[in-house]
């Protein structure tokens, strides 16, 4: 698809209008200023990340339990590595079982934070540990579904091969996008045009409306690497700005 000058202007000021500070307030990416350390600051960004579905308002509450919890063992990299989760995340009284978040349950999310916890003891990072398993594998492009595969026992992370994986690109933006006053760009391994927009139903919404997506555009990888692709028209080297651009106004 050929993006004609207009829309290429206005996307940029999009982009710039919403990649600002304020991006922060009422946003999962929040988190990302909560912590000063690399380990935490990896840690509460992927639950937040996980965690960045349905109503705002209630998976915000949901995630600041959560922090709330770890920050009462030395902040969330110490008490995943730790285990302290174990001893502190379920409520005394209350079945393992019984939902903690939409579908998934207390158990989901303790199976989450085992894998957490395997991987900060292996590694001082998430950061350094899939900078690791990165290096060592063949599948350079997309680095979404290496992080899916390291979690592939647990119910909260996305597995299915169409799986457009909004979440971990989400965090994956956070992590390696430079130069933004939003995202951190903490892991200078990867390159930002190698990442895949995080695909929502609101930036779906715009990009149809736009004509950057047909209209029976679906949330899959395949269209989550169509809409890249054509932001690279943009931003060759940082697709991912035009998230700002389309889920700002999508939002409002």
């Amino acid at each position: 698809m050929i993006i004609n000058e207009e829309l290429k202007e206005k996307l940029r000021n999009l982009a710039d209008k919403y990649e600002t500070a304020d991006f922060y307030n009422g946003d999962p990416s929040c988190v990302l200023k909560r912590y000063q350390r690399i380990e935490d600051i990896e840690c509460a960004a992927f639950i937040a990340a996980v965690l960045a579905f349905g109503q705002r308002k209630v998976f915000l509450k949901k995630i600041d339990e959560i922090l709330e919890n770890a920050d009462g063992f030395g902040g969330p990299a110490n008490w995943l590595k730790n285990g302290d989760f174990r001893k502190s995340f379920v409520p005394t009284g209350i079945d393992c079982n019984k939902k903690f978040y939409r579908f998934y349950s207390y158990t989901d999310f303790v199976e989450l934070f085992e894998v957490m916890h395997d991987i900060l003891n292996k590694s001082a990072t998430l950061g350094s540990y899939f900078a690791g398993r990165f290096t060592a594998c063949d599948c350079k492009e997309n680095l979404s579904a290496l992080i899916c595969d390291a979690f592939k026992n647990c119910k909260v992370i996305p597995h299915g091969k169409n799986s457009a994986n909004k979440r971990i690109n989400m965090f994956l933006r956070w992590m390696v996008r430079k130069n933004s006053p939003v995202d951190l760009g903490i892991w200078d391994w990867y390159k930002p045009s190698d990442l895949i927009i995080p695909l929502d139903v609101h930036v779906i919404q715009e990009s149809i409306k736009l004509g950057l997506l047909p209209e029976n555009s679906k949330g899959t990888l395949k269209t989550a690497i169509q809409l890249t692709n054509i932001l690279k028209e943009i931003w060759a080297d940082d697709p991912c700005k035009g998230d700002f651009a389309l889920f700002g106004m999508g939002v409002d």
